[in-house]
């Protein structure tokens, strides 16, 4: 038992004290680069100073031009020191001067050197080494000035040694803090190793579920049995914590991931818990902005709800076994909300707000839809129809009338299979936009292939087009998709701008992501009014338009969907000199 105590004693102990001298050694280490590194500094202050001082004879007495540098002889008097060596040279490392040296016009090149490396590169630099020339040490301090080195030195003896040694008194001094908190360790090492062993008994007892007496007095034990018993008491805990937790967690994510707002309240009506959505939704339907949750219940627009909670809560009919719930609905801005409020066996309730708003908007597109592409139907159908019936009601119809009346029924059945593979189309781009594979598509070469399909058409209303893009701008889309948004845009423009205008497609601007299009042309262009619901299905901009120049009025629906499709942009508007602009984007 005692050794057991001495040994984890011993180990906390020697636990603590090498951290303490790593500490201490590294604190030593950094004091003493600090130290070293700042009476470096120092002398490098010193020395610049008798360069500047140099450099600034040099400029005011004109010797660059004179390139009589014996005149600086003359600053000895200037310099406290006579110790300190001045050398100059020039930016081929070739010396104009040295002080300690007579014949300094034969002193081989220092370009090489290091203190001068440093200083062509840095501004400033310096090294302690050895003079070949005057055979002594020394504390070198080079500096560039635009067109000359001056470098700056101190004999590098015994006195500037001991200068730049770092001071002992603080090492005297971690030593003795060191000591000191050795000390404080060992007895906090003893207390702790005394604490731990008489943690052991009353461990044992709580993971056996006796009875704890907060007075008693723990005996010494080793730390293996200490460390095995409480690990099995956490791990007991932790585990019943970690079940309890999971479904904390998967209650509370499911809620965040929910698109239906959610909250669940007391039977006094106070906020238990909710979601981001609920509070979203909340301060739509309240037209406020910035409704808390607990305030919902309170506001207007909730009154029948409310009137609802507070007639279940005052009944008698809260713990029957069918419990009550009822659903509203709400409009708002727009938007269509469900809620609806679902009472449990507590009293408490939960209010679960639907935003309905794209299944309702979805069920009127698809009513209009169905209701326009019945309309658009029945006009070919009837024309075939009355074709048709014509030649049937007149057998002895000559063979120039027969042909002229088959030729409009075959045109307006033309127009009848355009109108179904536009509306087929349109469908698979939306609901399945993902299946049309993708492929590397040369966008200026795609352009021409769309004006040769339009070869006819161009040249009967003298059509001109304008290509603004480099041959290789290339976008990663579906061809097919991708031929049929400048089909419908050239045809749109040929069909409703006028004849001899000029249609003009630029590639304005890229990124990392997108190119950019301008697609416009000068002809009519559209009235403000017509604009945001131009890319509607079946939408004129005057009566009769689409079928007066055989169109299906899904053009420009089927080219916008195709560009979302592309997860791109498109809008449109009207050109200043006139005629119709769309800008799109395209993902490269």
């Amino acid at each position: 038992m005692i050794s057991n105590k001495k040994t984890i004693k011993s180990k906390l102990f020697t636990c603590f004290f090498i951290l303490l001298a790593i500490f201490a050694v590294s604190i030593l280490v950094f004091q003493d680069h600090r130290e070293k590194q700042f009476r470096i500094a120092l002398m490098e202050n010193q020395l610049n100073e008798y360069s500047d001082l140099t450099n600034r004879y040099i400029e005011n007495n004109n010797l660059l031009s004179t390139n009589d540098f014996g005149k600086l002889d003359s600053i000895k008097d200037l310099i406290p020191s006579a110790k300190i060596r001045i050398t100059v040279l020039d930016l081929a490392g070739r010396v104009l001067y040295d002080n300690s040296v007579e014949n300094y016009s034969e002193m081989e090149n220092h370009l090489d050197r290091p203190e001068v490396q440093k200083a062509k590169y840095a501004d400033r630099g310096y090294n302690i080494r050895h003079s070949v020339t005057t055979k002594q040490d020394y504390f070198y301090f080079a500096k560039f000035y635009k067109t000359i080195f001056i470098r700056s030195a101190v004999e590098y003896n015994a006195e500037v040694i001991n200068y730049l040694k770092v001071e002992r008194a603080f090492i005297i001094y971690l030593l003795f803090l060191f000591a000191i908190f050795g000390l404080i360790l060992r007895l906090v090492a003893n207390r702790l190793g005394d604490s731990v062993s008489r943690l052991k008994e009353f461990t044992i007892k709580a993971s056996r579920d006796e009875e704890l007496n907060p007075e008693i007095q723990f005996p010494e034990d080793e730390l293996g049995t200490i460390s095995r018993e409480i690990s099995l008491a956490y791990e007991r805990s932790r585990k019943v914590k970690a079940e309890l937790m999971l479904e904390k967690e998967k209650l509370i994510s499911h809620l965040f991931v929910l698109k239906e707002g959610v909250a669940f309240f007391s039977p006094q009506k106070q906020v238990i818990l909710t979601n981001s959505h609920f509070i979203f939704y909340s301060n739509i339907i309240s037209e406020e902005s910035s409704v808390k949750a607990d305030k919902i219940l309170e506001m207007e627009a909730f009154s029948e709800i409310s009137s609802f909670i507070d007639k279940t809560l005052n009944s008698s009919t809260g713990h029957s076994a069918e419990l009550p719930r009822q659903e509203f609905t709400i409009q708002r801005n727009g938007m269509h909300f469900q809620i609806q409020v679902i009472f449990f066996q507590d009293r408490s309730f939960e209010i679960l707000i639907t935003d309905n708003t794209q299944l309702v908007k979805r069920s009127i597109m698809k009513q209009q839809l169905t209701s326009n592409i019945a309309h658009e139907l029945k006009t070919p159908i009837a024309s075939v129809k009355g074709y048709l019936e014509t030649v049937l009601n007149n057998p002895d119809i000559d063979h120039v009338k027969l042909r002229y009346f088959v030729e409009k029924a075959h045109n307006q059945s033309e127009r009848l299979t355009q109108l179904v593979n536009d509306i087929a189309l349109l469908n698979k781009i939306e609901e399945s936009s993902d299946l049309y594979p993708k492929e590397k598509v040369k966008v200026a070469k795609l352009i021409s292939e769309v004006i040769v399909s339009f070869s006819d058409k161009l040249k009967n209303k003298s059509v001109k087009f304008e290509i603004g893009m480099d041959e290789n701008v290339t976008v990663n889309v579906n061809y097919s998709l991708l031929f049929s948004v400048f089909r419908n845009l050239t045809e749109n423009s040929v069909d409703y701008g006028g004849d001899n205008i000029t249609i003009q497609i630029t590639n304005y601007h890229e990124d990392n992501n997108f190119h950019y299009f301008s697609f416009s042309d000068n002809g009519q262009g559209v009235e403000e009014e017509h604009l945001p619901r131009i890319f509607e299905r079946f939408y004129r901009v005057d009566s009769g338009r689409s079928r007066k120049e055989g169109g299906t009025g899904l053009g420009l629906a089927i080219v916008k969907n195709a560009i979302l499709s592309f997860k791109g942009e498109i809008s449109v508007r009207n050109k200043k000199g006139g005629g119709l602009e769309f800008l799109f984007s395209i993902p490269k």
